[in-house]
C-alpha cells in the first residue's frame, strides 16, 4: 500500500492545545453549575474528545457512537447508519456532540437529528475542524477550534485509510481529494 506524504502542517500541537483550552473555557462558562454529557463519534473524535474533556471544568460524562456511511454510485454522500449506539440514555441531559470534523454537513445533521429524538435537555455541537467550503447542509456549529480550507487533512484523530490518527498535529496530505463526509 502506498502511503501519501504529508504536504504541510496545518496546525501544530501547540496551536491545537491553545484552541482546545479556548473552546473548553467557553463551554465551561456556558455549562457552569451543570453536568455535561459528551458524545463522541468513533473513531476520529476520540483524540479531540479526550483532550477537550481534560480541559473542561464542569462535571462530564462520556459516551460514544459509531457510524457507517455509504456513498452513492457517483461517490456523493449517501446513507448514514448507526453502527454502534450510545450505551446510556441522554433523555433530560445536557448533551454535546463532539466531532473531529464537520464537512458537508450530511452526517452531522443525521447525528444531531438522531440525538435530538432521544429527548436531551439541550444539544450542542463542538468540532475540532470545520471545513465550511464543502458545506452542503447547514448545521449549527456551536463550538469550533479551527476552520479549514478544502483540503484532505490527517492527524489528531483524522485518518487516511486508518493511518495518521496518532499525529499530534493536523496536516494536509499530499494529493488526496477531500472525500470525507
Amino acid at each position: 500500500m502506498s502511503v501519501p506524504a504529508i504536504e504541510r502542517v496545518l496546525f501544530t500541537e501547540e496551536e491545537i492545545e491553545r484552541a482546545i483550552r479556548r473552546v473548553a473555557a467557553e463551554i465551561s462558562a456556558h455549562y457552569a453549575g451543570r453536568e455535561l454529557k459528551l458524545v463522541g463519534v468513533l473513531k476520529g473524535s476520540v483524540f479531540f474528545l479526550a483532550a477537550l474533556a481534560r480541559e473542561l471544568t464542569v462535571p462530564v460524562k462520556v459516551d460514544f457512537l459509531a457510524i457507517s456511511s455509504f456513498a452513492n454510485q457517483k461517490g456523493a454522500p449517501g446513507m448514514v447508519r448507526i453502527a454502534k449506539d450510545l450505551d446510556d440514555s441522554i433523555e433530560g441531559e445536557e448533551v454535546m456532540l463532539v466531532e473531529d470534523i464537520v464537512d458537508t454537513g450530511f452526517t452531522t445533521r443525521y447525528l444531531l437529528q438522531h440525538l435530538s429524538g432521544r429527548g436531551p435537555k439541550s444539544l450542542a455541537l463542538c468540532t475540532l475542524l470545520d471545513r465550511t467550503p464543502r458545506r452542503i447542509v447547514q448545521v449549527p456549529v456551536d463550538y469550533r477550534c479551527f476552520e479549514i480550507p478544502d483540503r484532505f487533512v490527517v492527524g489528531f484523530g483524522l485518518d487516511y485509510k486508518q493511518l495518521y490518527r496518532n499525529l499530534k498535529y493536523v496536516a494536509v496530505l499530499n494529493s488526496e481529494p477531500a472525500t470525507e463526509i
